[in-house]
């Protein structure tokens, strides 16, 4: 290959440029090299930065000409050269060039990286689609053989080697997200499972389930956050073992019904309360006066039979009403 490499170069220096690329690609592939390895042979050989993204499996990569892995939330340019990795462009192989047109070595380049992508990505991330709700709850079944759960995994695009978090939607089948922040979060009430290793997603489930009984409508009967994420509860998810849903309510959640169904402003104001950093703040939220705010307060304190201003009262309110989520759920 070299050989011929040379003679094509002192004839068309394209042609033996692409030569070089063919035989650099089918090197990698026969060694089975991974998916960074490719991205940063394909940006080193172009002398640009290289991306692949793949949408539907979940997968970004992004390599500096130079070989250094430096992933990027800017979207990639529509006039870059790239290729398709699959049909409708849900999985794309880009090379950050400016140009208008990708030169022959560029096409090259595209050509064999994304064909030794394409190969990697279906051995080990799979061609299922993404949301398959069979594989979902595979993933989640802590009862499920350990095998069964990671060939669901990798089926879902999800790296067994990395994290993700269980969502469960009060409407709506269980999800799995990769373990980022910054995940679109679907809308309505909805429990967040902390980000865990994939084995561990069957935990991630169960803690997303509590969760999702500490939201709430978010109307002024029914206070409080539709979205709540496990693992900014802390000690408060406790209390999701002692309230069962549908028993007999607490005492202080039964004072707070009766206390709210003759008075249609006090939850509301109740959580406005706890849920911000000053009694000022929390008559803002309701848009009310800062003394009209201490007048409810007085007025609550007598028919729930507790001070509410002081951080014991705050304490006992901010569980009862926590544990009138429980109660509804």
């Amino acid at each position: 290959m070299k050989e011929l490499a040379g003679r094509l170069t002192a004839l068309d220096p394209d042609a033996g440029a692409a030569v070089r690329v063919i035989g650099y690609f089918d090197r990698l592939s026969e060694s089975r090299a991974g998916l960074e390895a490719l991205v940063r042979g394909a940006a080193v050989l172009a002398g640009v930065p290289a991306r692949l993204v793949d949408a539907e499996r979940r997968v970004q990569v992004r390599v500096e000409a130079d070989g250094t892995r430096r992933d990027s939330a800017v979207p990639p340019e529509p006039g870059w050269p790239s290729a398709a990795l699959t049909p409708g462009g849900a999985a794309v192989l880009w090379l950050e060039r400016a140009e208008a047109a990708p030169s022959v070595v560029d096409a090259v380049i595209l050509e064999r990286a994304a064909g030794a992508v394409r190969v990697v990505l279906d051995r080990t991330r799979g061609r299922a689609p993404a949301d398959d709700p069979a594989l979902v709850e595979t993933v989640l079944d802590a009862a499920a053989p350990e095998a069964a759960r990671l060939h669901a995994a990798r089926a879902l695009g999800l790296d067994p080697a990395g994290t993700a978090r269980a969502l469960a939607p009060l409407d709506g089948r269980p999800r799995i997200v990769a373990g980022r922040t910054d995940t679109e979060l679907p809308a309505g009430r909805l429990g967040v499972g902390p980000a865990v290793p994939v084995l561990d997603l069957p935990r991630s489930w169960a803690d997303a389930r509590t969760a999702l009984r500490f939201t709430a409508e978010g109307t002024a009967q029914d206070p409080g956050p539709q979205v709540v994420h496990a693992d900014e509860l802390g000690g408060v998810a406790l209390l999701a073992g002692l309230v069962a849903p549908g028993a007999e309510p607490p005492p202080d959640v039964r004072v707070l019904e009766a206390a709210g169904a003759g008075t249609p402003w006090l939850l509301a104001t109740l959580h406005a309360v706890v849920s911000t950093a000053s009694l000022r703040a929390a008559a803002a939220e309701i848009n009310v006066h800062h003394s009209t705010l201490q007048d409810r307060l007085s007025h609550a304190e007598h028919l729930l039979g507790w001070p509410l201003r002081t951080p014991q009262g705050r304490l006992r309110l901010q569980l009862a009403l926590a544990m009138r989520h429980l109660a509804r759920s």
